[in-house]
């Protein structure tokens, strides 16, 4: 009899279990349906053995306004319970500096403590005034791509938190999708002309849709100051904040920094 087309048995294999991916640290990310930029810095920026970074996307209109930032606030809920309890998260970022601007850090956090209780949560302004301070900066040269409705905003959580502004340049682009084909060299030479001035000693370039980690070294060599950006401050933080302190070579003076008084993990 014939049986070549008849389903072979199968059979039962045996198998055992580890702790899976992100054996030191699993870490969350809330990313904006319009960002082109945030997951793929992070494949770098958090390249660490053990650590690994898990995504939800986030609703969002691709103008950056006032209205339209603020109308995020119904969605964090959304994007935050697609992340579920049992991966066992160490740290948790909503990806949007001016989302946290004008939502506010409080409630981001918590909005995303709610859904992840006990979970240390960040975003990218609250992980840039983080850098900033660990870094020693406190005349700030700001860099964005927003409105000056927004950029102001900005500015003034900043000065809020101690961190004077004393410089700022725009790219006056309110659009998501230019924001994330602006070119590296744009990016470098807008951070220089910010950060060039003596009236500033660091430089913090603000949108996770800029590419803008790649650049960080080459312009402190050429400032001889402090530099960080929305993705590399907020991959930086959420390391710490998940209990990596990792040094990396490569990103600027911020991935060869610690959180001071915070205990972490080597």
């Amino acid at each position: 009899m014939d049986n070549s087309n008849q389903p072979a048995p199968i059979k039962r294999l045996g198998f055992s279990t580890d702790t899976g991916a992100g054996e030191r640290a699993r870490i969350g990310l809330l990313v904006l349906e319009s960002d082109q930029t945030m997951e793929s810095e992070f494949r770098t920026l958090t390249a660490l053995p053990g650590i690994s970074v898990y995504h939800a996307r986030l609703a969002n209109d691709i103008s950056v306004t006032f209205e339209t930032l603020a109308q995020m606030e119904a969605e964090l809920p959304v994007a935050a319970r697609l992340l579920p309890g049992y991966m066992g998260l160490a740290s948790i970022g909503y990806g949007c500096t001016s989302g946290s601007t004008i939502i506010g850090e409080d409630r981001v956090a918590a909005i995303l403590g709610e859904f992840h209780p006990g979970v240390p949560s960040t975003n990218p302004l609250t992980a840039a005034k983080a850098a900033l301070r660990a870094m020693g900066v406190e005349r700030l040269g700001l860099l964005t791509p927003y409105s000056p409705e927004v950029t102001e905003a900005m500015q003034a959580e900043f000065v809020d938190a101690g961190i004077a502004v004393t410089v700022v340049g725009s790219f006056y682009e309110e659009s998501d999708l230019v924001v994330g084909k602006i070119d590296q060299a744009s990016i470098l030479q807008a951070a220089l002309s910010v950060g060039k001035t003596e009236d500033c000693d660091g430089v913090f370039i603000s949108c996770t849709s800029l590419r803008a980690a790649g650049i960080v070294e080459e312009a402190e060599r050429a400032l001889n100051k402090p530099v960080t950006a929305s993705n590399h401050a907020l991959a930086w933080h959420l390391l710490r904040l998940a209990g990596i302190d990792d040094h990396m070579e490569g990103y600027g003076q911020l991935f060869r920094t610690s959180v001071p008084g915070q205990m972490v993990s080597h």
